[in-house]
């Protein structure tokens, strides 16, 4: 028996884990007691990296689409010819522009797709593809607005001090199932459980979540206006005389007085009605935060993906601000990851006056581009509509847009007239069923894992490095290797012959020359063949190399002399606790044009309006909102035996007074109806979720023909998607609502 210490590349706890291997099989995994970041945690996720490593429906062969829609499996040769086949003769006659890639969530979770997504991404758009698409437009893309705007990175977004706060609020946010979002924590739980000691945790969401249960306070709130309760909040700080201008902010904040000034129309009273919260109760939470000795407010998905999700996300950091926590140790503080990549990077677009969105527009309804997106309810109709710049071909990694995007009902039909689709994915599953070719890659135990992107929002400082547990066949190349085959090929060369070894060497030493030449940066003014020559390995290994060495903690190539490098990270399999954190970090951390952090902005101010005219806006009879589970990762862990287990996690949730209106009892069906479409599905009766509000899980809605997800298919669940409308968008981020969307539920 032998036994490999690794961490879970599950989700954003970072997780170390024991798993000891038998025979060539994975006999167990256990939580591993000595990890310095997890120190003994895990969650049930964990346990299951064996059930995907030796899952029978995961592909470990390259399979082609034939004439009849079936897949058949071949060998590489063969898929990389078709590969070329399908897609030369779209980038012949139209270019890239009729080229897309869809980024999927578990790219983030994989360090070989995460490193080398720039490269496809980026040689793409430089041969001419216009925009990609992700699951950002469903999730954080309003923190990556507010990020930038505010402090001068999309990643550089302060977290909450869960070691040293006395009072946290929490908005849109359930832990207990994410183990943490864009905050990453071990074991998050007994965090907030040991500042219930201390203090309080206040839970502000329309559902009763198990976080919430946990808390000190639920405050239920009316889906979609959260930027309201938190302008009523931040009035409430000013009336009253409670906001603090601590020395350490002074003159390192720009806006306040702005902001404070514009929260004048949102009082308790006047926003009470919209938000389904008592004025004395918003005055409370105001008073509760302001006497707390370190308090903080963090928000997630349930605040981003709603109607005024921006605002929202941009609010919590000015009352952090207004509260004098933002960058105090207990309170809003900035992570200092150990390691560097180029998305840390400040890009071009940045320099000058700032970011610039809406640079260009989308072909068919005309959304503004942020951040290089459009909506990702916009794909079908680009795909549909004929015309100059239509899309023709699509690349998927690791993605699954069928089920996790908004308007599902039109898209696999968008996606059968594509001249070409090539799919980076493991499974053969409810998008990847319409590919010409995929291409699969490794398991989670078959190669290296490295976290760069979630120790940026780490309450520590650390960094980990796993090995293989198990050496993949020969013949099989790694997802980077895919993904610069495919960068190869926007230029002109055919796939199968694409030199990979130029190209990585090509990828890094461009990304290093370039970004060295940028002021503010990990790499600037570093040499890039000096660089090249002093890295180790190959791939993303090499990246690794780099990210560490320019990083805090790194040997800079000489210049710091027993700093880190991947060789001396390898030698600590139970990984490196570096530092913890602490406040005083602006002057390091905030890259605006200005070097302040920056409040006020026209793109925030500008929605002012609209918000203001919600106040007055009748609340609809009943909502619909989205939830999640621990045992499930968006679309990508229903096949797991082990995590669908117990009793059927895809029901609506009802209240009594709701489902007493419509004559529905829990375990009957109901059909729920939106203006996109309707669905029927299992009805639970529960205060769980406040009156006006049903909640039905995202993920869900496998069982389609062609697809091969044994245990997936047979606990199908309903596909939240086919309800929420593509044309309902937080304009100043492009993100859609799903939170708060118009319905009616009936007996079936």
């Amino acid at each position: 028996m032998i036994e490999h210490k690794v961490t879970c590349p599950l989700c954003e706890a970072m997780c170390g884990l024991r798993v000891r291997v038998k025979d060539g099989l994975v006999e167990s995994i256990r939580a591993n007691t000595e990890d310095v970041w997890s120190r003994g945690h895990m969650c049930p996720k964990g346990a299951a990296l064996g059930h995907i490593h030796a899952d029978p429906d995961r592909l470990r062969r390259p399979m082609v689409r034939r004439p009849d829609g079936t897949h058949v499996p071949v060998s590489w040769d063969d898929a990389l010819a078709e590969a070329e086949r399908v897609l030369r003769p779209v980038l012949a006659s139209d270019g890239a522009g009729a080229v897309t890639v869809y980024v999927g969530n578990p790219v983030a979770h994989n360090h070989d797709l995460a490193a080398y997504i720039g490269a496809l991404l980026g040689f793409g758009q430089a041969a001419g593809m216009r925009s990609y698409y992700s699951p950002a437009t469903v999730d954080q893309l309003p923190l990556n607005v507010v990020s930038t705007l505010l402090f001068g990175g999309m990643w550089n977004g302060p977290i909450p001090d869960l070691y040293r706060t006395d009072h946290l609020m929490i908005l849109g946010a359930n832990p207990s199932a994410s183990q943490g979002s864009m905050l990453s924590a071990p074991d998050v739980m007994s965090l907030l459980a040991a500042i219930t000691k201390r203090g309080r945790v206040v839970v502000v969401d329309p559902r009763r979540t198990r976080t919430a249960q946990r808390a000190s306070e639920w405050v239920p709130i009316q889906p979609g206006t959260d930027a309201l309760l938190l302008f009523a909040i931040l009035r409430t700080l000013d009336e009253n005389g409670w906001v603090q201008r601590p020395d350490h902010l002074r003159g390192r904040v720009v806006g306040l007085d702005e902001a404070l000034e514009l929260a004048a129309p949102f009082s308790p009273e006047r926003v009470s009605a919209a938000t389904g919260v008592a004025p004395e109760t918003i005055r409370r939470l105001a008073h509760d935060l302001a006497h707390a000795d370190n308090p903080v407010v963090y928000s997630r998905i349930g605040t981003c993906a709603q109607e005024f999700g921006t605002l929202a996300t941009w609010l919590v950091f000015v009352i952090n601000t207004a509260l004098g926590a933002l960058d105090r140790a207990g309170g809003s503080v900035f992570a200092k990851p150990a390691v560097w990549a180029p998305m840390f990077a400040k890009p071009p677009d940045q320099d000058g006056d700032g970011w610039r969105f809406g640079r260009y527009h989308s072909r068919v309804r005309g959304a503004p581009e942020v951040m290089g997106q459009f909506p990702v309810g916009c794909l079908a109709e680009e795909i549909e509509t004929p015309g100059e710049g239509r899309i023709r071909a699509m690349i998927t990694v690791a993605g699954n847009p069928v089920v996790s995007a908004p308007g599902a009902r039109s898209l696999p039909a968008a996606l059968e007239k594509l001249d070409a689709m090539i799919a980076i994915d493991n499974w053969l599953n409810e998008t990847t069923r319409h590919a010409h070719v995929i291409l699969p890659g490794l398991s989670p135990l078959e190669h290296p894992h490295f976290d760069d992107l979630y120790w940026i929002y780490a309450i520590a400082s650390g960094v980990k490095w796993s090995e293989a547990v198990f050496e993949p066949e020969p013949d099989r190349p790694h997802e980077w290797e895919l993904l610069l085959r495919l960068s190869g090929a926007m230029f002109g060369t055919p796939i199968p012959e694409v030199d990979v070894a130029a190209m990585d060497d090509l990828y890094i030493s461009g990304t290093i020359a370039a970004m060295s030449a940028m002021p503010r940066n990990a790499v600037t003014g570093l040499d890039a063949n000096s660089v090249m020559a002093a890295l180790h390995g190959r791939g993303p290994e090499r990246w690794a190399d780099l990210s560490l060495r320019v990083g805090p903690w790194g040997d800079r190539f000489g210049e710091r002399p027993g700093g880190l490098t991947l060789a001396e990270v390898r030698r600590h399999p139970d990984g490196l606790r570096l530092e913890e954190l602490a406040g005083g970090r602006l002057d390091e951390t905030v890259t605006t044009p200005s070097g302040k952090v920056e409040l006020i902005h026209a793109h925030f101010t500008a929605d002012i309006p609209r918000l203001v005219d919600r106040i007055d806006r009748a609340n609809p009879e009943l909502v619909l909102t989205s939830r999640r589970h621990l045992r499930s990762n968006n679309s990508w862990l229903h096949n797991v035996p082990a995590l669908m287990r117990g009793r059927d996690r895809c029901t609506l949730l009802v209240h009594p007074r709701d489902a007493a209106r419509a004559g529905i009892a829990s375990g009957e069906q109901a059909q729920v109806s939106t203006s996109e479409g309707s669905v029927t599905v299992t009805v639970e009766v529960t205060d769980e979720v406040r009156p006006g509000v049903v909640c039905l899980p995202h993920g869900w809605g496998h069982g389609l023909e062609g697809t091969r997800l044994t245990t997936a298919n047979a606990h199908a669940g309903i596909n939240n998607n086919l309800l929420n409308p593509t044309n309902l968008i937080d304009a100043p981020s492009n993100t859609h609502v799903l939170n708060g969307v118009p319905c009616q539920i009936r007996r079936a």
